[in-house]
Parts: structure tokens; C-alpha cells; sequence
């Protein structure tokens, strides 16, 4: 795909703490007197957090003074949530080597797998899912595991599990999908993934969350290295409808349309008019995060001339987050966008961090709404209510963005039903084909075949799924998972010509 970039500097202005607020801090070691940024170049390593910080374990924080979201029995909405209607055949291609994605060395703990996993260059059927119907799939783009939910409610995780993301009560990777057990009498309806962390959402709008919570991104109240098996968020609000993680925050909306954030604030992605950040002591900057879910209460528009005008009546209908942004979509298809700046991915047309959700006016304009919402790692992306793709932000290495909602012209005339960004790569599920472009270094989650790291700067279709219609199109870090339809014989005739994938385990 061709789309137009206007340069601009990766340096990020350091912004002024007005407002420290929340429930928790977490420290961080200063260098040199200036804060190292995670994210400020487009090709920074997929876990230069994690392996900072796996080098010494967390500390418990009590929940001494946590006001939890509460709402009384007699006013809270008695709501059954249902899954998807569609249902398929889960295919993945790219890298499934889940311990080795994105890093610069494998960890000692991890040496053992060394060898195992492979780069899928093609689309390929799980061999142990041939007769399991797959409702919904996730993964995320800062995400090395994934899962998946049956047409009757049970969820399935695998892949990187080091800080028990994957529910099973233990940190041991992965490499086929395995029943979460102790949430085998729910019904599981949706789930979002984090860098090492999952939220899972009940039928009944309850979510349990698991994995890395170092920085309180469970919102159980708690700041520890990692919670092994899934439990409850602290919240006893509305019930929940909607989910979804960053790659150290998570974002959960309930079904008044109100939106709770949770985790790091380092950006402000949390939306509550902080970054969080405050010098503890010489040579150590504090960060003070959200352990339960806090509502997100404020939300502005900004005028050409600066001034800053709040934007009522508010009522979220979808959400999706990047690494360290978030996007929200409302009941007015109005889009907001707060968090990190970089490169553009907020679509202000500015490279400037936003502490509470500001609108972005592109979509503010009759006929030019948004119905689709997604966030990649450092991109995002919506589709209007005529149909039309939009994309800001940055998906390769070149240090180029588009700063501000362009339309993606290679698409004009398809329409865009689904679709899913990974560290640097887009699939598209439209009309009855499978779309993909992105950058090189690619791991085969382009899907192209041929046994090559293709890339494509511009959009071409996945050949071996032609005719094959997607449910679902998902990306992880570096692979990507589809949820293909078979109800047709011609439709199963083409999945069973698809390769078969049966990992390897030691």
C-alpha cells in the first residue's frame, strides 16, 4: 500500500507532572539524571521492559485505602452477553517461536527452547484443533500468547507464559492451545492480551485477569511479579461489555458506556490527567499506578486556537489500545484518542502525549463517523461509516508518520469487515478475500509462503486463502491467526489444502 508520510523528529518533549493521583507506585532507576523512554524509536525490542524488570521480583502492595467501583444489587443491570455469531476453523502463520519473539538474546530460563518453534511463511491449520469451532480469537500487537474461545464459552490460551498469562497456574510456555480449567464453568464471551497480561470477560460482564502485575494492570489491588491463575478484578460496578490491554495498562467499559482504566500512567494512556510520575528520592522517578479500575471522567475537544472545551454526553461503544495508546469509539461515532503521541498514532497532528481522551476531528463532521476502531503498536486505524479505511500513525522503521487520519487509498472499493496490526504488519479481512502488507523484517505473518520473509509496502491478498471467507483476523507480536469459515464443502475442500501445523513440545 502506498501511503503518504511526513516526516518528523523521534525526539518527545518531556512533559510537566500538574496531577499525581492513583493507588500505587512502582520505581524506576534514573539514568544519568533523564528517564530512559521505552518507545521513542519505531524499532525498539519487543521486551526491553520485561528483562529490566523480571531482574528482581515485585513487592506486594496492601489494599489499605482502595475505593473499589461499587453499584448497588437493586440498580445494577442484570445483562447476559453473547458471543460472536460466526464460528470456524483456527489457521495461523508467522513466528511461533513464542520465547524468541522480539528479543536480542534468549533468556537462560529459556534456552531450552531454543530450537523449538519454526516460522510458519504460509497459512497453516492447527492439527489439534481440526475439530474444535472457534467462536473468537485474540492476541495483541505487544503480545506472544494467544487465545481462543469455543462457540460454547470455553477459553484456551498458549504461547509466552513466563509471568502465568496464561492462566494455568504455572509459567510454563505453551506451544498448542489448552483449556484455562479454572474458568471452565464460565462462559467466557471476549479477552484481550497485553505484553503479559490477559483479561477475560464472563457472559454475566465480569472480568478476570492473569499474568504480569507488577505495575497493577490486574486491577486486584495489588502490585505483585505475577498472578498464576485467573481471579476477579476488583470492581463491583455495572457489569462490563468490553475489554482490552496495552502493553502495561488494561481498559475495561461498562455497559453505560463508562470507561475504567487500570495499570501504568507513564503516557497518561490512562486518561486521568497524569502521567503519574513524580522524583521519589535522587535519581529515581516513582510512577503512581492504578491498582482498581478508575473511571476515566474527562473528555476534550481542542479548538485551531488552543483553547480546550470539554466534550459531553459521552457513551463508549468500543475500545482498542496500542503499546501505550488508547482509542474509543462512542455512541455518536466520535473517536478519541489519548496516551503516547509519537509519531502520530493520536491523530492531533502533533507529536504531543494527551493525559485525558481528546477528540480527533476527522470523524467529528456528518456522514464521516467511525463504525471500527483498532489500535496496532504504534498505529492506529478506523473505518468510517461509509466504508473508507483511515490510518495514522507508523508501522515500519523508517522514522516516517502520517500524523494525522489519511485514507488508505489501495483499499478504495472493498469493504473492510475486520482487521488486526502487529508489531509492524496489517491483515485484512475483506469481502471474501484475506489482505496483508507490512515492513520487512517480517516472520511470515504476511502469509505469502514460499519459505521467505516477504514483505509488501503495498496491500496484496493472502493467495492461499482465496475464497475462503475470515471470520476473524488477529495479530499477535509477529503471527497471525484467522478464523476461517468452512460451513460449504468447497470452503472445507480448500482448508484441508492448507499445510497442518503440529508444534513440536520437548
Amino acid at each position: 500500500m502506498h501511503i503518504a508520510f511526513k516526516k518528523i523528529r523521534a525526539t518527545m518533549p518531556r512533559k510537566k507532572v500538574t496531577d499525581v493521583s492513583g493507588n500505587g507506585g512502582t520505581k524506576r532507576k534514573r539514568s544519568g539524571g533523564r528517564k530512559k523512554d521505552r518507545e521513542f524509536s519505531s524499532d525498539d525490542e519487543f521486551d526491553d521492559f520485561e528483562q529490566e524488570n523480571t531482574k528482581k521480583p515485585g513487592r506486594t502492595v496492601p489494599k489499605t485505602g482502595l475505593q473499589p467501583i461499587t453499584v448497588a444489587d437493586d440498580v445494577k443491570e442484570k445483562i447476559k452477553l453473547e458471543l460472536p455469531k460466526g464460528k470456524g476453523q483456527l489457521v495461523i502463520f508467522g513466528a511461533t517461536n513464542w520465547d524468541l519473539i522480539g528479543r536480542k538474546e534468549v533468556p537462560k530460563q529459556q534456552a531450552a527452547y531454543r530450537n523449538l518453534g519454526q516460522n510458519l511463511w504460509g497459512p497453516h491449520r492447527y492439527g489439534c484443533l481440526n475439530d474444535v469451532q472457534v467462536s473468537t480469537v485474540v492476541s495483541g500487537p505487544c503480545a506472544a500468547h494467544s487465545l481462543l474461545i469455543t462457540v460454547d464459552g470455553k477459553l484456551f490460551s498458549w504461547g509466552r507464559n513466563e509471568k502465568g498469562q496464561l492462566g494455568h497456574g504455572d509459567t510454563k510456555r505453551l506451544d498448542a492451545p489448552k483449556l484455562v480449567e479454572v474458568l471452565a464453568k464460565e462462559v467466557i464471551v471476549s479477552a484481550a492480551c497485553g505484553r503479559n497480561h490477559t483479561l477475560a470477560l464472563t457472559e454475566t460482564g465480569t472480568c478476570y485477569s492473569f499474568g504480569e502485575n507488577k505495575l497493577g494492570q490486574l486491577g486486584q489491588g495489588s502490585q505483585t511479579d505475577a498472578v498464576l491463575s485467573p481471579a476477579t478484578v476488583l470492581y463491583n460496578g455495572q457489569p462490563l461489555v468490553k475489554v482490552a490491554c496495552g502493553a502495561e495498562f488494561s481498559m475495561v467499559v461498562d455497559c453505560k458506556g463508562n470507561i475504567y482504566s487500570f495499570g501504568m500512567p507513564e503516557y497518561g494512556q490512562l486518561g486521568h490527567n497524569s502521567d503519574g510520575k513524580f522524583i521519589a528520592r535522587a535519581q529515581r522517578i516513582e510512577f503512581d499506578c492504578e491498582l482498581i479500575p478508575r473511571r476515566v471522567a474527562i473528555f476534550i475537544e481542542k479548538t485551531k486556537d488552543g483553547q480546550v472545551l470539554p466534550v459531553p454526553n459521552v457513551v463508549a461503544r468500543d475500545i482498542a489500545c496500542g503499546a501505550n495508546h488508547t482509542l474509543v469509539m462512542d455512541s455518536q461515532k466520535r473517536v478519541f484518542s489519548w496516551g503516547f503521541g509519537g509519531y502520530g498514532r493520536l491523530g492531533h497532528a502533533e507529536q504531543k502525549d494527551e493525559m485525558v481522551p481528546r477528540l480527533v476531528k476527522l470523524f467529528d463532521f456528518p456522514g464521516r463517523g467511525a463504525s471500527q476502531i483498532y489500535c496496532g503498536y504504534q498505529c492506529s486505524f478506523a473505518v468510517s461509516e461509509l466504508g473508507g479505511l483511515f490510518f495514522w500513525g507508523i508501522t515500519n522503521t523508517s522514522r516516517e508518520s502520517t500524523m494525522y487520519p489519511k485514507a488508505v487509498q489501495d483499499l478504495s472499493g472493498w469493504k473492510v469487515r475486520k482487521l488486526a496490526c502487529g508489531k509492524s504488519s496489517i491483515i485484512i479481512a475483506a469481502d471474501e478475500s484475506v489482505i496483508s502488507w507490512g515492513p520487512s523484517p517480517t516472520f511470515g505473518e504476511l502469509g505469502y509462503g514460499d519459505n521467505k520473509p516477504k514483505s509488501s509496502t503495498t496491500a496484496q491478498e493472502v493467495k492461499s486463502l482465496d475464497g475462503i471467507y475470515a471470520e476473524q483476523v488477529v495479530m499477535g507480536y509477529a503471527h497471525t491467526l484467522v478464523i476461517a469459515r468452512h460451513e460449504s464443502e468447497e470452503e472445507q475442500e480448500k482448508l484441508k489444502k492448507l499445510p497442518e501445523y503440529n508444534p513440536r513440545t520437548l
